[in-house]
């Protein structure tokens, strides 16, 4: 929805993180497959090669300098974390790692949960009535 809006440079770093917090609590469920997926399609750009061993979140976060670009992670993400109905504490913890980077208050990380989670619910719904 609003990734087109990132840079080439974010749009690669914001695929590594995805995949990072898709695998963060050991499954990469099929629900985050699809939803890393659509993130490519709307970005127009291939999906990464995740290898976890050379993830660097310091790095990757790096590259979100603009205020507009660091929120518009933390909403995209948050899609991500609910797309499989369960935002576990290994998910926690990476998005308290980027907001606490970004100085983004918990104010604003609980409308961009909720807007997420409202979201994945309704593309979820789109979904099915495709199917």
């Amino acid at each position: 929805m609003l990734l087109m809006q990132l840079e080439n440079r974010e749009k690669f770093a914001f695929l590594h993180i995805a995949h990072y917090l898709a695998n963060a609590d050991g499954k990469f469920e099929k629900k985050e497959k699809s939803m890393i997926e659509d993130y490519c399609i709307e970005m127009g750009i291939d999906d990464i090669i995740y290898k976890k061993d050379d993830f660097s979140l310091d790095e990757c976060l790096s590259k979100f300098i603009s205020i507009k670009s660091q929120r518009i992670l933390l909403l995209e993400l948050m899609i991500l974390v609910h797309a499989d109905d369960e935002f576990n504490n290994q998910e926690v913890d990476i998005i308290n790692v980027i907001c606490t980077k970004f100085d983004i208050n918990d104010i604003r990380v609980r409308y961009a949960s909720t807007w997420g989670k409202a979201i994945s619910s309704l593309r979820e719904q789109a979904l099915l009535m495709i199917e």
